[in-house]
């Protein structure tokens, strides 16, 4: 055995990054090739960033807290990304200007804002050295969603057209809300899910409420643990459904117990559609959160 196996590797640094985002631009959050995504956007950064400083090492990649689809916002996402010793020693060495002369996170952070930022519709905001078994995929135990929608009685603010649904007919708003309401709690939201082999779609809907702005646009706020796939888009189109009074809270909690999709109520579009904060328990009890969920059981899934 020779004295440099005797050595233990310096460990990684796991930084979190706290961004946000404008949709409309975006093809979702996920890398997809050929298109212009927020995961693409920030990685190329990172790579220009990092990987020619330290050239024989792979690139970081980003792990999210909720992969958003296409046209959908985030004022509150959270990724992280590990680094090893020699790419953080690189990073903490490169030059910085004077604002930040004693702390390379914020000098990552402005390099980042000034290659993946420079369209004006990605801003990372923060980046920090993460806590012990933090895991921005699977540590967190909720995450809260925003859906604007302007009905026709609404006053309609063109400079927020673009993270607001305007819909032709005017909304029963507190119907709404009660059927909302009635849907929360542990249960298989199979019917509002669009289905992923080997995914469970059982979710702990935690809040789900609607009320008019003051300028009358209806928002929702919907927090789960987790959603499955178009979820908020789903529950937010059978609420519309039932402001029209084609379906009532009653016949709604039906449909979610049927577990089975349904054609009674449209997905809705992602224009009105932002993630607006994750959360996560207390640092000693990050790792804990992150093994349960990774867990295979009948109440967990893959994260979005």
């Amino acid at each position: 055995m020779t004295s440099e196996s005797l050595v233990t590797p310096e460990p990684a640094v796991r930084l979190r990054l706290d961004l946000a985002y404008d949709g409309a631009a975006f093809s979702g959050w996920s890398r997809q090739p050929g298109l212009r995504t927020v995961q693409g956007e920030l990685e190329a950064a990172l790579a220009t960033i990092v990987a020619r400083a330290v050239p024989d090492q792979p690139t970081p990649t980003l792990t999210v807290a909720g992969r958003t689809d296409a046209g959908v916002h985030a004022t509150g996402q959270v990724a992280h990304l590990d680094l090893s010793a020699e790419q953080w020693g690189a990073v903490s060495a490169r030059r910085r200007s004077a604002a930040d002369e004693h702390d390379p996170q914020s000098s990552l952070v402005r390099r980042l804002n000034g290659i993946a930022g420079a369209e004006g519709d990605l801003v990372v905001h923060r980046a920090s050295i993460a806590p012990a078994g933090f895991d921005a995929r699977f540590s967190p135990v909720w995450r809260r969603y925003e859906y604007r929608l302007a009905d026709a009685v609404a006053s309609r603010d063109p400079r927020r057209r673009g993270h607001t649904l305007w819909y032709p007919a005017a909304l029963d708003g507190g119907a709404m809300d009660a059927a909302a309401r009635a849907l929360e709690g542990l249960h298989d939201f199979a019917a509002f899910c669009r289905p992923r082999e080997g995914a469970t779609t059982i979710r702990t809907l935690l809040d789900y409420t609607w009320a008019r702005d003051d300028d009358g646009v209806l928002v929702a706020a919907v927090r789960a643990d987790a959603f499955c796939h178009s979820m908020v888009r789903a529950l937010v189109g059978a609420a519309v459904a039932v402001g029209l009074g084609r379906l009532d809270a009653e016949r709604l909690v039906a449909i979610r117990d049927g577990a089975a999709r349904t054609s009674d109520f449209p997905v809705l579009g992602a224009k009105g559609l932002t993630l607006m904060e994750v959360g996560y328990p207390d640092d000693a009890a990050l790792a804990a959160r992150a093994e349960q969920t990774r867990a295979k059981r009948e109440l967990t899934a893959e994260p979005r």
